[in-house]
């Protein structure tokens, strides 16, 4: 009884040293950089090196902050594994089922049963290209797309936006713009999620279209291959 209650006081104090250690390494580092928004502070495994996730990076520093890694992988010698690509895998997932999906356009192939988002600029060139060469190509799968137009790059993006959004079909107009460069005839003016949709990419931290987000909350940026969303997408599940 006496060592169990040992045992546990320890891995108390060992925590409450750890959680004051990253509390501490914050606060220097805010003072340092104070307009970093600091997301997480991790140690790992290897001699006092922490991890530090900021800004959607990570970088690598000590508990006195006597030095940074900035822009390095961490890479485990036995195992090869890349671990700086793991964690910020880790961090950056997304939760799915909180997604507002009413405010995308949504388009079915198949059975739907396999679900896709995608940010996308009716005037980015790659979510062109995405999908006329491979999402096309995809089949089984709801397809989400947010409209995210990005004005400092494509100053029409915003209007084309809204024209499709408030189109009739929703769905035909997008598809017609995106693979044929048509846009609708009959739009109107319409209360569009167009803003709304930018505050969220700006709260996932999206930064460039296309933006790729599966089911289990991971994303991949730009325009991919079919082959390699399919498999990121995983089979179609048995009915």
């Amino acid at each position: 009884m006496l060592k169990r209650t040992m045992v546990a006081l320890l891995a108390g104090v060992m925590a409450a040293t750890a959680w004051a250690d990253e509390a501490s390494l914050k606060k220097t580092i805010e003072s340092t950089y104070p307009k970093v928004k600091i997301q997480s502070i991790t140690k790992t495994p290897f001699s006092g090196l922490y991890e530090v996730f900021l800004d959607g990076q990570i970088i690598y520093t000590d508990e006195s902050f006597n030095f940074l890694i900035v822009e390095g992988r961490l890479v485990d010698p036995k195992s090869k594994r890349d671990l700086t690509a793991e964690r910020i895998d880790e961090l950056t997932r997304i939760d799915f089922s909180s997604l507002p999906l009413e405010k995308a356009i949504k388009v079915v192939k198949g059975n739907g049963s396999r679900k896709l988002v995608v940010f996308s600029d009716p005037d980015c060139p790659y979510c062109k290209k995405l999908e006329q060469k491979d999402l096309v190509a995809l089949s089984d799968v709801t397809i989400y797309t947010f409209l995210y137009p990005l004005e400092s790059l494509h100053p029409d993006a915003a209007n084309k936006s809204r024209a499709i959004w408030c189109a009739p079909d929703k769905s035909k107009a997008w598809q017609d713009w995106i693979l044929n460069g048509q846009l609708p005839k009959n739009s109107t003016a319409c209360d569009s999620p167009i803003d709304d949709v930018a505050q969220l990419g700006t709260k996932l931290g999206i930064t460039s279209t296309p933006t790729l987000i599966f089911s289990n909350g991971k994303r991949l940026l730009g325009a991919y291959p079919a082959k390699e969303i399919e498999k990121m997408m995983g089979a179609v599940p048995r009915k």
